[in-house]
């Protein structure tokens, strides 16, 4: 990461080759955006979403090429608590996205001094946040209702993404890619899982699966840095018991 990355933010102008140059804010009022993310991420109404979803529908759609089906109409009993359980799962992981991105933005501001990585995670957890929008929408019209624990599950991710980032812009990208590379295993699975009836879900999951992918091959190129292998397995074993809780409660 060159000279210009690292020390960007710290006053308003325009560097040497030309890249704008933004001004960090300060560390209180990096917490107060920080904070004022948790509340949009877990006190959002379901009303916020539907506006979300029309709009990027058709970017949806054109991901798997189904018909969207949002009436739900060809699903069984069965299928339709299946689908419910595995878009909470998916759910309760969009929640924990927001926390991540949210903690290491935060991190790159008070710790790393780097606003462009900052804007570059807040990037990603907008992204994120139309999947939040949309995995609420499904559950919605499924009949189903999210986690339970989605403050918990919010509270431990913002934790660990914190950590992450006082551990040096390197390894925070490199968890980034980390996470993303899981997150975009555990969807394939749930492609193979979700009913072959479940047009919708199967085109929501598909493209966050796409955009997840970005996201890691993103964060590579900003200059991640490989993770321990005993660190990588502590995150698949703590994501295991997220998705085994979830998709009961």
């Amino acid at each position: 990461m060159d000279t210009v990355t690292r020390r960007v933010g710290r006053k308003r102008g325009v560097g040497h080759n030309g890249n704008m140059i933004h001004q960090l804010p300060s560390t209180q009022d990096a917490w107060i955006t920080s904070f004022d993310g948790t509340l949009r991420s877990l006190c959002t109404h379901a009303t916020a979403a539907p506006p979300v979803w029309v709009e990027d529908v058709s970017r949806v759609q054109h991901a798997t090429d189904a018909p969207f089906d949002a009436q739900e109409t060809r699903l069984s009993a069965t299928e339709r608590a299946e689908s419910g359980a595995l878009m909470r799962i998916n759910h309760v992981g969009e929640v924990c996205a927001q926390a991540l991105y949210n903690a290491q933005a935060l991190g790159a501001r008070i710790w790393c001094r780097n606003e462009q990585l900052a804007r570059h995670f807040e990037a990603a957890g907008r992204e994120e946040g139309l999947h939040l929008a949309w995995t609420k929408q499904r559950l919605n019209d499924l009949g189903d209702r999210p986690s339970v624990l989605n403050p918990f599950w919010y509270a431990g991710a913002f934790a660990i993404g914190l950590l992450a980032s006082r551990l040096g812009e390197a390894t925070s990208l490199g968890f980034v890619v980390e996470t993303e590379r899981q997150v975009e295993a555990h969807l394939a699975g749930h492609l193979d899982r979700l009913p072959v009836n479940d047009t919708a879900s199967r085109a929501v999951v598909a493209q966050m699966k796409a955009d997840e992918a970005r996201h890691a091959n993103d964060a590579q190129k900003a200059g991640a840095a490989e993770l321990p292998r005993a660190v990588k397995l502590v995150m698949k074993a703590a994501a295991k018991v997220m998705t085994t809780v979830a998709h009961k409660i």
